[in-house]
């Protein structure tokens, strides 16, 4: 019966999925690298632009 018990238990299964959705995401970030740092260069260099006419 405590092996049924073990089997059954789901307490590991959040750290399983908090682990494979962090995998996804640093795979998304590398394959999509350049264009994220481009996109936050474009929107700085934008800040700054309009920061100066305030």
């Amino acid at each position: 019966m405590r092996i049924k018990d073990f089997l059954m238990e789901e307490d590991g299964v959040g750290v399983v999925e908090v682990i494979l959705i962090l995998v996804v995401l640093i795979g998304l970030v590398l394959i999509f690298k350049k264009q994220i740092t481009e996109l936050v260069n474009s929107i700085f260099k934008t800040i700054n632009k309009e920061a100066g006419k305030v």
